[in-house]
């Protein structure tokens, strides 16, 4: 009997045995391998993407700020030498201007305030991202170039300072912005980052041939520096977040996860000033007084050629308006910029990659971190919102035109200190189009019919004037289309159809065709052949190009913008004759330079990463193309290479799953020693998006290496 028992329990041991067994092996199969606490797991797809899988946030910051490293080493750390304010230390007199406006900005001192202002659990997300940096330096010092070893070891205050210097001193205004008002009191201030730019979209059931929401993310920036994607996905506990992040922000920018996703443009928010001071004794006038300027020194030192370091005093006068930028005997020039006691962008979009409905996500918004950006959002449930999102300052008058002048610095009638809350921003949620879109337009163009009456807002909040052509492309495409599918969304995207030449066009060549003249009529022939498209083939986009350089835009139509046509106007030529010698002259600068007038465009307008020197695609957004690239001349400037445009994009549909689809144009990796600098511009070159892998079999499936990472807190 006793046999018979000691046989039943070793024979239940052995079940229970294998039914552990078993459950360990389910879990090891669902997640890799089991995850510590502290640790994470990093999976490398095949596109040199971080798949990354942590059991806690600190570890999730650690392993992204490793990530970054093993991709974009040398320029984080570049960049953040910047940030710190001592480029010039590190590389020499080239990068003393950056120096003098990060310190003229107050970047550094500010970065230490906005450390110790984080929520504590938030700053150990800070801290831990700063880790991953200094772990991967430490672990891999030879993939690292040795100009860049001098900026380590990374401490959390320069995240912070590259935040700073990004969102504050890139997007909302700029060294080069602010270098046009140097040059030129009377100088008007200039259009934020009108180099820059983006298209999103947000697709309701109504207008979906699925029925489920879709969602495209599609920022133009330029293809270099602080301005580069790095693609991620980020798992914790309570979070699944895929998306892009600005290479050194430890957190994704734009983002979908399950339920929801989310898009930023450039937005047409002002969100700075500048101000002209009188002066007067030693001070300025101000309310009928003369208040005294602030002054502080920094020493900046600066690398010469043969190593040594020579020191040069800066001087930084503050008036109550913010830091002076310019300055001449009678008068100054002082900068206010929105946002700068506001230091929680990073923990905001967090908070916006966790959220998992529209209520969750509007909480996460309604903090009002970020100093600008349009937010175009979708989610599973079917809403759709687009929101003219920043820290718009309360001014009591004039309209946008007047604040985009200098402003009068010496009463405090001009001088704002408050922001507008979310409820007074544009926002548009479930419009009946079933349908938004922006292209960098005012928020007022997001849908139509109209969902935003510009009246209905304070003058000074968004421009009200003309709305652009790839504004107009966007809108129409959308307009257009009752049901559109998923493939069709990507297909939209990819369009290089120019809108100018859809006004245009047909008047040019009639009026080519009336004047006459040998070079005039085959130019004509050329541009009536055209498909009307920047695509690599297309013959006639480099001749019309040429022809748009050379006409006077602000004087080219003979009806303008109306909104009660805002998809069709402005049109026609104003005067014929003026076109058709623009034509000529074009046409025989491209025979010239190229041997014909239909030389493809792929031919002239060119693809460049390492070795790769490919046909491109895709035009100025000027030219009302969606499919938006900016070209710079190449070596012999006859030819021309992609510089800024689409740079990264993801196709979302909220089905059950997820489909997604995506592309880095550049690749995901600078490092000189990475396989993927370069590895999706084919890619681009086709106007294909590939693939996103999200769930554990999808990766491993396509997969590359598995790190496990640790971290000691």
């Amino acid at each position: 009997m006793l046999i018979t028992l000691k046989r039943f329990f070793f024979h239940k041991l052995i079940l229970l045995s294998l039914i552990l067994a078993f459950l360990l092996a389910l879990l090891i199969n669902n997640s890799g391998s089991a995850i510590e606490p502290d640790q994470s797991e990093i999976l490398w797809d095949t596109y040199g993407v971080p798949h990354i899988y942590s059991e806690d946030e600190n570890s999730s910051f650690y392993a992204f700020g490793w990530a970054q490293m093993h991709s974009h080493g040398n320029l984080l750390l570049r960049l953040y030498g910047q940030a710190r304010g001592r480029a010039a230390e590190y590389w020499g007199e080239q990068y003393l201007e950056s120096d003098q406006w990060v310190w003229t900005m107050g970047i550094p001192d500010r970065a230490r305030q906005w450390y110790k202002e984080q929520s504590p659990a938030f700053r150990k997300n800070i801290d831990a991202f700063a880790a991953g940096i200094n772990d991967y330096a430490k672990t891999h010092p030879e993939l690292l170039s040795t100009e860049v070893e001098a900026v380590l070891p990374i401490n959390p205050i320069d995240v912070l300072a590259h935040l700073q210097r990004v969102l504050h001193f890139t997007f909302v205004v700029n060294q080069e912005q602010v270098g046009e008002i140097q040059k030129d009191f009377q100088t008007a201030k200039p259009a934020a980052n009108s180099t820059m730019g983006s298209n999103a979209w947000a697709i309701g059931p109504s207008r979906s041939a699925s029925g489920n929401a879709m969602l495209l993310i599609n920022p133009h920036l330029f293809w270099s520096d602080r301005f580069l994607w790095y693609e991620a996905q980020i798992q914790t506990p309570d979070m699944d977040a895929y998306g892009a992040s600005l290479v050194g922000i430890p957190v994704l920018n734009v983002a979908f996860n399950n339920n929801l996703g989310w898009a930023h443009t450039i937005n047409q928010h002002d969100g700075w000033d500048a101000y002209e001071l009188t002066l007067a004794e030693k001070g300025y006038e101000f309310d009928g007084q003369v208040r005294a300027f602030e002054t502080e020194q920094k020493t900046l030192k600066i690398k010469q050629e043969d190593g040594t370091l020579q020191e040069e005093t800066l001087t930084i006068q503050h008036s109550i308006h913010g830091p002076v930028i310019a300055k001449t005997d009678e008068s100054a020039i002082a900068l206010r910029v929105v946002g700068l006691d506001e230091p929680g962008a990073l923990e905001q979009w967090w908070e916006m990659g966790r959220a998992e409905n529209l209520s969750e996500f509007e909480t996460a918004l309604k903090r009002l971190q970020l100093p600008t950006f349009t937010v175009m959002y979708a989610d599973r449930e079917g809403h759709i919102l687009h929101l003219f999102n920043g820290q718009v300052p309360i001014r009591e008058q004039g309209d946008f035109e007047y604040w985009s002048g200098l402003i009068p610095g010496d009463t405090s009638t001009t001088l704002w200190s408050n922001t507008h809350s979310y409820e007074e921003l544009p926002r548009v949620l479930d419009p009946a189009s079933g349908w938004l879109q922006n292209a960098n337009d005012a928020p007022w163009t997001t849908t139509f019919p109209k969902a935003l009456e510009a009246a209905d807002y304070p003058l000074y909040m968004a421009p009200q004037g003309p709305m652009q052509f790839r504004a107009q492309r966007s809108a129409g495409m959308l307009a257009e289309d009752e049901t559109i599918s998923f493939e069709e969304l990507i297909a939209y995207k990819h369009s290089t159809r120019m809108e100018l030449a859809d006004r245009v066009l047909d008047d040019l060549i009639g009026a080519a065709r009336q004047q006459g003249g040998e070079l005039v009529e085959q130019a004509a022939n050329v541009l009536e052949n055209w498909d009307r498209q920047a695509n690599a083939d297309s013959q006639g986009a480099v001749l019309f190009t040429f022809w748009n350089r050379q006409v006077n835009r602000e004087q080219l139509f003979a009806t303008g913008w109306s909104e009660d046509f805002p998809l069709t106007t402005p049109d026609h030529l104003a005067d014929p004759v003026q076109a058709v010698d623009a034509l000529k002259t074009a046409a025989a600068q491209v025979k010239e330079t190229y041997g014909a007038l239909d030389v493809p465009w792929g031919e002239v307008f060119r693809l460049q990463a390492g070795e790769l020197d490919l046909p491109a695609n895709g035009a100025p957004g000027r030219l009302g193309s969606f499919r938006t690239v900016r070209f710079a001349p190449m070596e012999n400037r006859d030819r021309f290479q992609a510089i800024l445009g689409d740079s990264y994009v993801a196709a979302i549909e909220f089905s059950d799953p997820v489909r997604a689809r995506a592309l880095t144009s550049y690749g995901n990796a600078t490092q000189p020693h990475s396989s993927h600098v370069g590895d999706q511009l084919e890619l681009f070159a086709q106007q294909e998006l590939r693939p996103v892998w999200r769930s554990r079999s999808e990766i491993q499936a396509h997969l590359t290496s598995r790190q496990k990472l640790a971290w000691e807190k």
